[in-house]
């Protein structure tokens, strides 16, 4: 999929799609509600700033994009954009929008609602961790940097023509224009929500949000006037929060609950399994995933980069895996293994105790030190969070472990100088597009390591970002093996700075109600991790 959506963003072209097309036709129904269970509460349904897992999935529905997905798969296609032609030298983007599509406000989306939408993404006022994904448009460095409040890249000729204008080529554009952050929203409704966009959003997407009752429950209905016929299927979503996992699979299993958010407890998963009704509830995925533990590296003694290869050689990863029942594998690198450019070669940091003291003692700590290490709080988070607390005390490391909703981890992530340690399971890093600068940008760029941002182990390298851009401008098809090489070493040359410690590649394992109809795929699915749009009850 990524040579051949490389090769077409290459070359001069106009193509116009069909809209969003659903498979296995003959076994889709029309209509039905159901009921999704999540432990915490959801922290923002604002595009230009939720980040999360959970959040993704509702905010891909409320709102549309110029490009989109087929459901359950990563092969791009238009959604908002009608028609789009890019010229042969790749620094150059038309697209033509649909006719009468509508926000659910009642008015029409027009091309200089996609440019607001942009601009606000990048806007630093915003604090959105998703600025660095417009990099390449003209002008952004004038925005980022304050000097300007609008993207001289960005031209609405007409209501419905947006040119964009690129600095520099970049092989990822249009993955770039089909995740959350440009996501199309009024402008009018963000000024008349005073801040408060998150919880009062205005989109054109599949769903509408009907009810928020704060600790309790989301309701989503679906938005008759959606440009695609027959999409959603559903008629209605509601998102039950404060819901332990346990407690979610049990009323699953007597049929109160449709989809357990949170996933199968690993303590349950080979019980569930074995059941007789197994096959039906458990849809078992693999994943574009890496589960890591970020090192602060603007935070004493993470400071020190043999401090950080230390703790590297500290965490016993195999004992991880088999707290997860082996539905992960042992992590070396920030790449998964599907992803374009990860090396097979590369072996990483060994686990052994004595070299990590070792090292520890040449680094100045002979006797380790204090540290804080957050974890979400649901389980197995938790007790893996303790499995790496017994680790580092081996070497003489103390980790305090502080076991959190999911929207204080990230908040404490965000925030610099707030947290020495995260382990990210929970939440982790799930490829937003399969594309291996995806793995870079907001998580180990520059540009994450900001306020908000989700670069955790505020790592920023000058010369790593330089050769990135590199990297992301070889749109050439004959250079598509080249820069995934490229890529991959940029990955290895970072684990020699280890602002990670990389743990574990894991598949997603979702629990469901037999009456849920659709593909496996859409329920773990590559852009979206739930695909609400394209799910429905079989009675």
């Amino acid at each position: 999929m990524f040579k051949r959506w490389l090769r077409n963003s290459t070359i001069a072209m106009a193509l116009a799609f069909m809209p969003l097309p659903a498979f296995a036709q003959d076994a889709i129904k029309q209509g039905g509600d159901i009921v999704i269970t999540y432990k915490d509460d959801i922290a923002t349904l604002d595009p230009a700033i939720g980040y999360d897992w959970v959040n993704w999935s509702m905010i891909k529905s409320l709102y549309s994009r110029l490009m989109d997905y087929t459901p359950g798969t990563p092969d791009l296609i238009p959604s908002l954009a009608e028609t789009y032609e890019v010229s042969p030298d790749g620094l150059t983007y038309t697209f033509k929008l649909r006719k009468g599509v509508k926000f659910t406000n009642g008015r029409e989306v027009v091309a200089s609602d996609v440019k607001y939408s942009i601009e606000r993404a990048v806007d630093p006022k915003t604090q959105g961790p998703g600025a660095g994904f417009f990099g390449a448009i003209k002008g952004f460095d004038a925005v980022t940097g304050g000097a300007s409040t609008t993207l001289e890249g960005i031209a609405t000729p007409d209501d419905s023509t947006v040119i964009f204008t690129l600095s520099r080529p970049d092989a990822t554009f249009l993955h770039v224009l089909a995740i959350n952050f440009a996501s199309v929203v009024p402008k009018e409704a963000v000024e008349a929500a005073a801040g408060d966009f998150g919880k009062k959003p205005v989109g054109s997407g599949t769903f509408v949000l009907k009810e928020w009752t704060v600790g309790q429950r989301l309701v989503f209905e679906r938005n008759p006037d959606y440009f695609v016929k027959d999409m959603p299927h559903i008629d209605k979503f509601t998102v039950e929060v404060g819901q332990e996992p346990l407690v979610a699979l049990l009323r699953l299993q007597k049929g109160e609950v449709d989809i357990a958010g949170d996933g199968i407890p690993p303590a349950k998963f080979v019980e569930i399994k074995n059941s007789p009704e197994g096959a039906d509830i458990i849809v078992d995925g693999a994943q574009l995933h890496t589960g890591y533990i970020t090192l602060n590296t603007r935070v004493k003694p993470f400071d020190n980069v043999k401090v950080r290869q230390a703790l590297n050689m500290a965490i016993n990863k195999e004992r991880i895996t088999r707290i997860l029942n082996g539905r992960a594998t042992a992590a070396n690198q920030p790449l998964p293994p599907l992803m374009p450019g990860y090396d097979k070669s590369f072996t990483g940091y060994a686990f052994d105790v004595e070299k990590a003291k070792a090292l520890l003692a040449e680094a100045g700590f002979p006797d380790g030190f204090e540290t804080i290490l957050y974890s979400t709080n649901t389980d197995p988070q938790p007790r893996i969070a303790q499995a790496i607390q017994q680790d580092l005390a081996a070497v003489g490391v103390k980790a305090e472990v502080r076991a959190l909703a999911q929207a204080n981890v990230i908040a404490a992530g965000g925030t610099e100088g707030e947290a020495p340690m995260i382990w990210s399971g929970g939440m982790a890093w799930i490829a937003d597009f399969p594309d291996p600068s995806n793995f870079y940008g907001p998580i180990l760029g520059c540009a994450g390591a900001v306020q908000g941002g989700w670069n955790w182990s505020w790592y920023c390298n000058k010369d790593l970002d330089a050769r990135a851009i590199a990297a992301d401008s070889m749109s050439d098809p004959a250079k598509a093996t080249e820069r995934q090489a490229v890529w991959g070493k940029i990955f290895t040359d970072i684990m020699a700075d280890a602002p990670w410690i990389p743990l574990t590649n894991e598949r997603r394992v979702v629990a469901k109600s037999p009456r849920m109809g659709g593909s496996g795929d859409i329920y773990v699915d590559p852009t979206r991790v739930i695909n609400y749009d394209a799910i429905f009850v079989k009675d």
